[in-house]
């Protein structure tokens, strides 16, 4: 499905996500530091910015013309928390194969959710002008850095 422009950048993100998720649901325990590490690398770099634009700019903008306690919308946020949960775990040191494994899993199902869900939703939701202004937010979010 051809994404709105409002939405691309975060679908790109999603697939730098989905790649870190592919690698963590697959670690052993040779590996476990490294993928910790890589993780980490995409968490810093990407995946904290990535939530802080959806539930900053996205999200409330989708909360105009719907209502932001719906199942998928809170599925989303809880799912924030979980990783953000997690990924402070892993700055701590606490990884271990099934660890990772685990949020290997949860963040593939996460991005899957999100791309299968919520985003059509939101695309349905928002009238056109709407989407082009979200798209121009987002572009400000994304140039204004952490």
């Amino acid at each position: 499905m051809k994404r709105a422009e409002a939405m691309r950048q975060l679908s790109r993100d999603h697939h730098k996500a989905l790649v870190v998720a592919q690698r963590l649901r697959r670690v052993e325990e040779p590996e476990v530091e490294a993928s910790a590490r890589e993780f980490l690398e995409y968490w810093r770099e990407h995946g904290r910015r990535h939530f802080q634009i959806e539930e900053e700019v996205l999200l409330p903008a989708y909360e105009r013309f719907a209502t932001a306690q719906e199942d998928a919308v809170v599925r989303v946020l809880t799912d924030h928390v979980t990783i953000r949960r997690r990924a402070g775990d892993l700055e701590a040191g606490a990884e271990s194969v099934s660890s990772l494994r685990e949020l290997g899993t949860l963040l593939d199902d996460h991005v899957r959710h999100e791309e299968r869900v919520l985003f059509p939703r939101i695309e349905q939701a928002l009238p056109s002008g709407e989407l082009e202004n979200l798209a121009r937010a987002m572009e400000r979010a994304e140039s204004e850095g952490p």
